[in-house]
């Protein structure tokens, strides 16, 4: 007979249903409290500087560090946004209906490895460069969790999400440094290169 592989999670619910089954309310709470307790999330909101985030992409060699993909530097996104407005429109909130899903697929951010819901730290060791997408899906999820893993770090001197060519753009057209998205990545650039 095939034996098929059963977690923690499921022998522990298993346990406890059956001793619900046998009217065995408390043997049942102490199975759900010893092997598969309860740990509320606490959501917490970060913002890093945009330097922050820029060393960590930089580290990560823009890769998105659960999914192996090469991610874009921010400030070429929004020039594409601000020349091609109706190709690649932008909102303030990335609102799914009005800006360009190559925000959410191609964007970096920072996310936490171990979420600060379940003890990570919110340091530097702990951050990993991935897509907002990504980082949507994987919410306060572990990787364990999500049945991913992590990705090596890129190396930015092969690959730099466009962060030469950008800076480039942006002195070759300074125009756009009155966009204070596009001028707060150019000088967070100028310090990566």
């Amino acid at each position: 007979m095939l034996e098929f592989f059963m977690s923690k999670p499921i022998k522990a619910i298993e346990k406890a249903f059956l001793a619900l089954t046998n009217k065995n309310i408390y043997e049942a709470e102490q199975i759900i409290a010893n092997e598969y307790p309860f740990q509320p999330f606490e959501r917490y909101t970060r913002n890093y500087t945009t330097n922050q985030k820029m060393a960590q992409f930089k580290k990560d060699g823009f890769i998105d560090r659960y999914s192996g993909e090469r991610l874009i530097n921010p400030g070429v996104l929004k020039v594409l946004s601000y020349y091609l407005p109706d190709a690649f429109p932008y909102q303030k909130n990335w609102k799914m209906s009005e800006c360009h899903l190559g925000y959410w697929e191609l964007c970096p951010t920072i996310d936490h490895i171990v979420p600060i819901s379940m003890g990570g730290k919110d340091n530097p060791d702990n951050w990993a460069t991935t897509s907002m997408l990504n980082n949507s899906i994987k919410s306060n999820w572990s990787l364990e969790q999500m049945r991913w893993s992590l990705f090596d770090a890129g190396d930015f001197n092969d690959w730099d999400g466009l962060t030469k060519q950008f800076v480039s753009f942006v002195e070759s057209n300074p125009e756009l440094l009155q966009d204070n998205y596009i001028k707060a990545y150019y000088k967070a650039s100028l310090k990566l290169l």
